[in-house]
């Protein structure tokens, strides 16, 4: 997004988009009332925002542990060459792998760090030797175990 596109957001949109982070299941009334403008008005900068890519998605987020997946394993990656090929190939893999919930190109220690979500560490050690140690290109991987999470996908503060 350019720098200019973030001009156009004014003080409404700026709360909606607050309010949306917070809960993006209000209703289009509840919001409008919310940031003091009619429903017809918030319904058309809601649409904006999302045309504009101020909002990319709206989903449910689903508490890991109900569904199995209780472990979380941060993984820094060091590829064995800094190609804009062998990023490719990692970065595909990476990407069909749908234990990784993110995976993001660092600089520092790492070339890349995951973040996965497996059931327990039976879970990841399968995960391990079966997949991320073959990954293309990489040269070593370094695996630490979440203990606890104190802050997760907290909403942007702008």
């Amino acid at each position: 997004m350019e720098e200019s596109s973030k001009l156009a957001l004014d003080r409404i949109d700026r709360n909606m988009l607050r309010a949306l982070q917070k809960d993006g299941r209000i209703a289009n009334a509840d919001l409008a009332k919310l940031v003091n403008v009619s429903a017809a008005t918030c319904h058309r900068r809601t649409q904006r925002l999302m045309e504009e890519g101020f909002i990319t998605a709206v989903r449910a987020q689903v508490s890991p542990v109900s569904v199995g997946l209780g472990a979380l394993v941060m993984v820094g990656v060091v590829l064995d060459r800094s190609t804009p090929e062998s990023f490719a190939a990692f970065e595909a893999a990476v990407g069909a792998m749908k234990e990784v919930l993110d995976c993001n190109l660092v600089a520092g220690d790492f070339d890349y760090l995951l973040k996965i979500r497996v059931r327990d560490m039976a879970g990841f050690n399968l995960l391990h030797g079966r997949q991320l140690i073959t990954l293309p290109g990489v040269r070593q991987i370094r695996t630490f175990f979440v203990l606890k999470e104190v802050k997760d996908n907290a909403p942007l503060s702008f």
